[in-house]
């Protein structure tokens, strides 16, 4: 038996019952001795491959469609076709098949496909009952046949014989003739039987029916006998719809009628599935598959049949691009790219990566810069949505053209910049497409997607151009809703409260949320960039004012922010919160929220648990040298009291080995210092401490020490006088003050915190979270107070 190639595109059914593409290449029919069989051989063009072996088995059902296609199971849940570029080709390799297996090459199926329910029945079939004959196509007899139709939709033997009866007597014709005559006599109960019998027809699921029934000279009858469904008191004006209210609009003149017809053929189909039919239940599901290949092979023939015309896109990007083009044409351009891409998502891979990239060299990027800013909101929507599909599908091209753009006098001339625009002005009162843009930025900046590339400075590169040019942006209306006083350093300590403008609107804290949830983002994934920013802008100053906000969920965000800044455990961010004073705002909170237990209470809680679990020295003493007086009256968790009892650890701890170690640290020669201990003594980052820790490794340590010890019993003794009762306000802090200044009205003693938590001379060592013995002492034998009950 002789080779035939013909060109083809192999398609498998996956569990979604959608088919994906599996290659291209030329299908032949011949022997293998493996399959001990004729089989189909598909080999790829591209490189010989081989993509499909398949025996042709006298058992298996094979139905030919449309014309083009052939389809098959081989397996339970294993379906495939063959799409044929020619006809021809598609009848020569039906025709090997009916051979091999010996049926009538006139059908369109080769076997009658049984379920396991009915096989074990067979035999008990009379045999007249698989023969199925059809009234005579009368008005009186629409009830009988309406019965018929809709009695063997529940079995597959019966379904088959159906759609061959309707097929072979030209009976649908027949019934659309009569629809034409219910409907001029005004005959609702002959209409409502029509509704039926098509509906039946449909869930036949043959393709052979729908080619006659979507057919130009059929398809608005079959519309319309859709339209008198029994259970509406009046029928639906879907025809009126598809002729007036739905225009198609060439915005390039297409001059293929093929083209056309099946660009009119496949939007019809398209809207009686998802507009006409109801939708199927878990029995019904599988009843319209075959209008979903369909639609499916509608679609890649479409999109196929434009990139061929290469005049047809040319001439579009032209007018897309082209400054004297009307707004009104414009419109309609950007639509059909959108539409267009729609469509593409039916390629195959490798074809899609075609289409997105003959898209890219037409300048679909600059033509989107264009149309983003135009006040046309139904332009703009549809634009994102073009600009999404190129972002899902290469991050890489987008960020590529990003980077070429010559850099303007101004930067919101640049793609991304106008897509953050577009976020930050987004009039939608749920804000949907800042959050569709929000996600793109997202997918942009995320080095996940960097990493693949063979470009290994992608990541070093896109980073430091969007810090550089589109972070301002982004953060633009942030720093604008959070703004303080300029003279509040100079103000008395008591004063020296961030006076926020905190966004009552609704809408501007969703965006500010939006924005936060995208630097909270940048934190997790960008060190060194974001570092950067933060102590550059003092950003984190600026977003917990927001912890003031009357919306919970904007406060959490500002909250969140600072919890991943913390999570890092980076001592760079540890000192610029301590020397910030920025946990004053979250305590602030705290305390404001009173005995309310709700997420806020908890997100804080967890926070300084995570502190305290950590063991994160530098933030524990702060922490409890300026905070901890507000804080004791909280007892329905321990994690205050056990951040005290880690700071209180710690100083004995480093007391201890300080004098065991005295001596023999001033034996010591200059130079036999280690690396760590001069960058240790080198350190002048905190000013603020510089002369502390100079005095701290002089000989009078010891007196120095001693007023600690004193300073601090006197101050347990009057928080026992003077703090009964839970404080409503956070004990003054002391100020941002210039390096030089030491000054402090909250710590009483001479021997600064974070010098003693920081020192590398000697060895920390961690011991378990025991209470202190002078808190033992102080505590009384009663159980800790629980947490109140919710109140408002």
């Amino acid at each position: 038996m002789s080779d035939t190639r013909r060109r083809v595109k192999v398609y498998t059914l996956n569990e979604e019952r959608q088919w994906d593409d599996r290659g291209t290449g030329h299908v032949s029919s011949s022997f293998v001795e493996r399959l001990k069989g004729i089989s189909l051989l598909v080999r790829a063009e591209s490189d010989g491959s081989l993509l499909l072996e398949s025996k042709i088995s006298p058992n298996t059902a094979y139905q030919k469609q449309q014309d083009t296609l052939i389809v098959w199971s081989e397996a339970d849940n294993y379906d495939l076709a063959l799409s044929f570029q020619e006809k021809a080709g598609c009848d020569e390799i039906w025709e090997k098949i009916c051979q091999v297996q010996g049926k009538d090459p006139t059908l369109d199926i080769t076997q009658d496909p049984i379920d396991e329910s009915e096989e074990d029945h067979f035999e008990e079939i009379p045999e007249t009952t698989h023969l199925v004959e059809l009234p005579p196509c009368e008005l009186s007899r629409l009830e009988e046949i309406a019965d018929l139709v809709t009695s063997v939709l529940s079995s597959p033997i019966r379904r088959e014989k159906l759609a061959l009866a309707l097929m072979s007597e030209g009976y649908i014709k027949k019934l659309l003739g009569l629809f034409r005559v219910c409907e001029d006599l005004d005959n609702r109960e002959g209409l409502h039987h029509l509704y039926e019998i098509v509906r039946g027809v449909l869930f036949l699921n043959k393709a052979a029916l729908f080619e006659v029934m979507f057919s130009d000279d059929c398809i608005m009858d079959v519309v319309g006998c859709l339209e008198y469904d029994p259970a509406l008191v009046q029928p639906k004006r879907h025809r009126e719809f598809l002729t007036k209210t739905a225009k198609f609009k060439e915005v390039i003149p297409i001059t293929d009628s093929e083209l056309r017809q099946k660009i009119h053929q496949t939007y019809r189909v398209q809207y009686i599935q998802d507009i006409i039919l109801p939708t199927p239940s878990v029995f019904e599901e599988n009843f319209l598959s075959t209008l979903t290949s369909f639609i499916f092979f509608n679609k890649v023939e479409i999109v196929s049949m434009l990139q061929e015309d290469e005049k047809f896109l040319t001439e579009v990007f032209a007018q897309l691009t082209d400054e004297a083009t009307e707004d009104s044409k414009r419109r309609e351009l950007v639509n059909f790219v959108k539409e267009f891409c729609a469509f593409s998502q039916t390629l195959q891979p490798q074809n899609r990566d075609a289409f997105y990239k003959t898209l890219a060299n037409l300048g679909i990027l600059p033509a989107l810069e264009i149309v983003m800013g135009m006040d046309d909101l139904q332009v703009r929507a549809a634009a994102i949505d073009i600009f999404s599909y190129l972002v899902e599908f290469s991050p890489s091209m987008v960020r590529e053209f990003v980077m070429q753009e010559p850099q303007q006098t101004e930067d919101d001339v640049l793609l991304i910049n106008v897509v953050i625009k577009q976020m930050i002005c987004d009039s939608d009162p749920e804000l949907g497409g800042a959050v569709q843009l929000m996600g793109l930025l997202r997918t942009l900046i995320d080095p996940e997607n960097m990493l693949a590339s063979t470009n290994k400075t992608e990541k070093t590169e896109f980073l430091s151009f969007f810090y550089k040019y589109c972070m301002h942006v982004l953060t633009a209306p942030l720093l604008a809703n959070t703004a303080h006083d300029k003279n509040s350093k100079d103000q008395p300590e008591s004063s020296a409260k961030i006076n926020p403008v905190c966004p009552d609107n609704f809408q501007t804290a969703q965006l500010l949320a939006l924005i936060l949830e995208l630097l909270t983002f940048c934190v997790e994934h960008h060190t060194y960039h974001i570092k950067t920013y933060i102590m550059n802008k003092d950003l984190l100053r600026r977003v917990l004012v927001l912890m003031n906000s009357k919306h919970t969920f904007l406060a959490l965000c500002a909250l969140r922010f600072m919890r991943r800044i913390i999570g890092l455990k980076d001592e760079y961010y540890n000192r610029y919160i301590i020397k910030g004073n920025l946990f004053e705002p979250v305590i602030n909170a705290l305390l404001d929220n009173g005995t309310r237990y709700n997420l806020l209470n908890s997100a804080i809680i967890e926070l300084f648990e995570f502190i305290k679990v950590e063991d994160i020295k530098s933030l524990i003493a702060h922490i409890v040298d300026n905070f901890y007086t507000a804080l004791e009256s909280i007892e329905y968790v321990q994690t205050f009291k056990g951040l005290k009892g880690r700071y209180e650890q710690e100083k004995d701890r480093q007391s201890q080995k300080l004098n065991r170690g005295f001596s023999l640290r001033y034996r010591r020669d200059a130079r036999s210092l280690d690396e760590e201990e001069e960058l240790w003594f080198n350190d002048d980052e905190d000013d603020e401490d510089g002369e502390a820790v100079e005095r701290r490794m002089e000989d009078d340590f010891s007196d120095s020490y001693e007023k600690f010890m004193e300073a601090k019993k006197g101050a347990a003794n009057g928080a026992n006088g003077a703090n009964n009762g839970k404080s409503a306000t956070i004990p003054p802090a002391s100020p941002t003050v210039a390096p030089n200044s030491s000054s402090s009205t909250v710590k009483t003693v001479a021997l600064p915190a974070t010098p003693v938590v920081k020192t590398a001379l000697v060895g920390l060592v961690d011991y378990p979270d025991d209470e202190d013995e002078e808190e033992e002492d102080e505590e009384e034998d009663q159980s800790p107070r629980k947490r109140p009950r919710l109140s408002s």
